[in-house]
């Protein structure tokens, strides 16, 4: 079977491939002129009180959508709301919640439902990250609600958003990440969550067919909270503190969260399944494909080589100024 089976495969492959590629051409022009309409849609936004939840929510606005706006922070979700609303949203409501937890998610579904009659749009957007070597982690338990947030935080909302949304005929949108497809020193359980994010949600595109749509967003380094210094720390809760702002993500080319926002929804509402921002990033996963050890060498390079010679530099560089100023004095 061996060598019976790979021939057959690349044969069917080069028969199936044109067809395919005409498929693809003219549902891509179709799409370009079906563009969903979002005026008086309800959508709703778990982590919306930043980054690119708090853009989503602006894109939403601006196309008439009324709001449900879903964050564990309640104190900054009523800006986000105000603004939401002078942008175009007819109607916003803010919901506190913990997305890691069944009832909360299951409340703020209900409320959503309540209170504007219909669920069209889930945005399952809310996440967090730790930021670490794997060999430097003491104890893993602390690193739990990093799955918790990121895989049942989105697994929750659509187990109880999904009868609403069969009926509406509504979307599902993951914000997953590159970092899912690809291996990211320094943040290997963020990766892992959003991979089993982009995996759960193309299997949920197989199982439901043509009665929910899903598009799962995969966003590159862009300039949020979570790269300025908002993480997992080292006791297991969330906090924000610039200081630790990891230098060698944010010497990268990062994207604007409000930039990623109106890619996301342009893909969305041409019923994408898959949208890449910044668009560039696609390449990397060929080069995963097709050249693993490339990839595996720059990433190791980049990651852990470059910033250890860099942290002995500036050590040497601290203790020879220590040593000159006791010499002076």
């Amino acid at each position: 079977m061996d060598l019976v089976v790979p021939p057959i495969l690349l044969i069917s492959l080069l028969v199936i491939l044109p067809p395919y590629l005409l498929y693809k051409f003219l549902n891509t022009v179709f799409r370009m002129f079906t563009i969903e309409d979002l005026t008086g849609k309800v959508v709703l936004i778990t982590g919306a009180s930043s980054g690119i939840g708090e853009q989503l929510a602006y894109e939403y606005a601006k196309k008439g959508a009324r709001l449900a706006l879903v964050d564990i922070r309640e104190d900054k979700l009523p800006k986000v709301a105000e603004t939401a609303r002078k942008l175009g949203s007819p109607d916003t409501i803010n919901i506190s919640a913990d997305v890691s937890k069944s009832n909360d998610c299951k409340r703020f579904v209900e409320e959503t439902v309540d209170y504007f009659g219909r669920l069209d749009h889930l945005v399952n957007n809310a996440g967090i990250a730790r930021v670490f070597f794997f060999e430097k982690s003491t104890d893993l338990s602390k690193t739990l609600p990093v799955m918790d947030v990121n895989f049942w935080g989105s697994v929750y909302p659509t187990q109880y958003a999904l009868p609403h949304l069969k009926k509406s005929k509504g979307k599902i949108v993951a914000i997953a990440s590159a970092s899912g497809w690809l291996y990211a020193p320094k943040i290997s359980f963020y990766g892992a969550s959003k991979a089993a994010l982009l995996n759960f949600y193309d299997t949920l595109r197989v199982e439901f067919g043509s009665s929910v749509k899903i598009t799962i967003a995969s966003p590159g380094f862009t300039r949020t909270a979570m790269l300025q210094g908002k993480h997992l720390n080292m006791e297991g809760t969330v906090e924000i503190n610039k200081s630790k702002t990891d230098p060698v993500f944010n010497s990268l080319p990062l994207r604007s969260a409000s930039d990623c926002a109106k890619a996301i929804l342009k893909g969305v509402c041409r019923g994408d399944r898959h949208v890449t921002d910044p668009s560039w990033y696609r390449i990397f996963f060929v080069l995963k494909v097709f050249m693993p050890e490339i990839m595996e060498m720059y990433l190791h390079t980049t990651y852990t080589i470059i910033p250890r010679r860099n942290r002995k530099k500036n050590a040497a560089a601290i203790n020879v100024s220590a040593t000159n100023q006791i010499k002076v004095s």
